[in-house]
């Protein structure tokens, strides 16, 4: 049983929780960054099969790399929003914040551990990969927990990314996050304050025993 106020606590978290783009220099302890990959390697695995591995990264040259690998992909996504001022800062953005953060670290997949035959896998494949979110979840959550900012760098091509770690050719890299302290750390999602969307209303989302049989909560 946890108390209300450890209760409050979880939940305070998880509506604090950003990805944030603007990071300073000032190195991360070394003891928060490992309570955050033990929180990483908490996350619930399908099967238990654990597929993450953690590359931590603080080499500036790599780092350099990794941002010239997410610019090459920025450019490639601005066509497709030419008269959209608001995504091109976004995405700039992105890339600033994974050379300033101090520490990145690709989270990657392996969907052979565990074998050919993963209890729950073997029914649904993207199961490895929905276990490595839960791990960058915990991630995240962790990192807000500890007064750091995390940001997920989500658009480079994965070939890239693969040829600057040495990462083996069936290993998925699922993500880079970059980790740091920040004096910017936004009270909404960027994208909400930037008006990209609006958040849905959760009552429309849930249904009642079928697709679309609305209910009330």
């Amino acid at each position: 049983m946890f108390t209300d106020e450890e209760k409050e606590a979880v939940y305070k978290v998880i509506f604090t929780r950003r990805d944030v783009r603007s990071f300073l220099p000032d190195p991360v302890p070394q003891s928060a960054v490992d309570r955050i990959l033990e929180a990483a390697h908490h996350g619930p695995s399908v099967g238990f099969m654990q597929p993450w591995n953690f590359i931590l990264i603080d080499d500036d040259h790599i780092k350099e790399q990794l941002a010239w690998a997410a610019d090459k992909e920025r450019r490639a996504l601005a066509i497709h929003y030419e008269n959209d001022d608001r995504s091109e800062k976004f995405l700039d953005l992105k890339i600033e914040g994974l050379k300033e953060a101090p520490l990145t670290i690709c989270v990657t997949c392996d969907p052979s551990r565990g074998g050919s035959h993963v209890l729950g896998r073997n029914s649904i494949p993207e199961t490895d990969m929905m276990s490595t979110a839960c791990a960058i979840q915990n991630m995240w959550l962790a990192s807000c927990a500890e007064g750091l900012a995390m940001g997920w760098v989500s658009f480079y091509k994965k070939a890239d990314v693969r040829d600057i770690l040495g990462i083996p050719p069936h290993i998925d890299p699922v993500a880079l996050l970059s980790i740091g302290w920040t004096d910017v750390y936004p009270k909404a999602p960027i994208l909400e304050t930037e008006k990209w969307r609006k958040r849905e209303r959760l009552k429309e989302l849930i249904f009642h025993n079928k697709w679309a049989a609305l209910g009330s909560i």
